[in-house]
């Protein structure tokens, strides 16, 4: 089972982390959380490697119905969205909100993923 949902861009890794905001908040999420894996591994390894970013992406709404269903399903939120240098593009990645249902075998959190998975997929579109 593929547990992804991925686009690669044309595009810089700057101007495409801006665009990812973008494309987000006009589906409904705000980024809660920002991990420069990039810098955190160059300050605590001493390891250099290509622009790598992870966007905690959330829509209130649809995590307020999935912590209804369920109250463990917090350890799967926020989706993460990842940035990331590959070569001469970019790649954005995104967790398939169906591993959601896969995960935790609950039927109540379908529509949730279902709904999610169109959003993050508009928003993944909208780069192309």
């Amino acid at each position: 089972m593929g547990y992804d949902r991925t686009i690669r861009l044309e595009s810089d890794f700057t101007a495409t982390v801006k665009a990812v905001r973008e494309a987000l908040a006009e589906q409904g999420f705000g980024v809660l959380t920002e991990i420069d894996v990039t810098a955190t591994l160059k300050t605590k390894l001493g390891h250099d490697m290509e622009d790598y970013l992870i966007l905690g992406a959330c829509n209130p709404p649809l995590a307020h119905q999935a912590l209804e269903a369920d109250r463990t399903v917090g350890l799967l939120l926020p989706c993460n969205v990842v940035v990331r240098a590959d070569g001469d593009t970019t790649v954005v990645q995104a967790l398939d909100p169906a591993a959601m249902v896969t995960l935790t075998g609950l039927p109540a959190l379908e529509p949730v993923a279902a709904e999610a998975t169109r959003r993050l997929d508009a928003a993944l579109a909208s780069l192309t």
